[in-house]
């Protein structure tokens, strides 16, 4: 029965990427931020708020890249620095780290990054399909690369990447 529960986990998994990569790739509205030297965009539709970084109260046991929890007007929410969960070289708090609050799959979960750049408008044409890697290198949750003049864009399934089984943040049975 669990091999079958798995199966239908991936299933949806997989049909959650697809669907999030034919969004990025019909273009739309993204915020965009920087982590270290590169520059990410996500939907826009999943950005509840764009708050300073204020170091949040530690879990105990939890992984390195959950900061911990913060108390945004009475909801708990926990504080993932994607530098670290992406494996940037350092992840330093200053003037310009922000915490993107994200609203994922009716969860609220906060995404600490280097800093906000803008909200870009992408056209389908400016949007292309993120390039085949080896299979040691894990691109599920890269939707496509977004051209923005001399800017390159990587454009990120943040709904997906926040509730994978992987980050333990949000399960699929509630």
């Amino acid at each position: 029965m669990n091999m079958i529960n798995d199966a239908q986990h991936v299933a949806q998994h997989e049909a959650a990427r697809e669907s999030a990569g034919r969004a990025a790739l019909a273009g739309g509205e993204f915020l965009t931020f920087r982590l270290g030297e590169e520059e990410y965009g996500i939907d826009i539709l999943r950005v509840q708020e764009i708050r300073s970084y204020e170091p949040p109260t530690r879990i105990a046991n939890a992984p390195s890249f959950i900061k911990g929890v913060v108390n945004l007007r009475g909801v708990i929410v926990p504080i993932v620095d994607l530098r670290l969960k992406l494996g940037c070289d350092s992840a330093e708090y200053d003037g310009f780290t922000v915490v993107i609050v994200l609203n994922v799959k009716g969860r609220v979960v906060g995404a600490v990054v280097d800093s906000v750049s803008d909200v870009l408008q992408l056209s389908k044409d400016a949007v292309k399909a993120a390039p085949e890697m080896s299979s040691s290198v894990d691109t599920s949750y890269i939707t496509g690369i977004g051209n923005v003049g001399e800017r390159m864009l990587i454009l990120m399934d943040i709904e997906g990447f926040m509730s994978s089984a992987e980050m333990g943040l949000i399960s699929d049975c509630h």
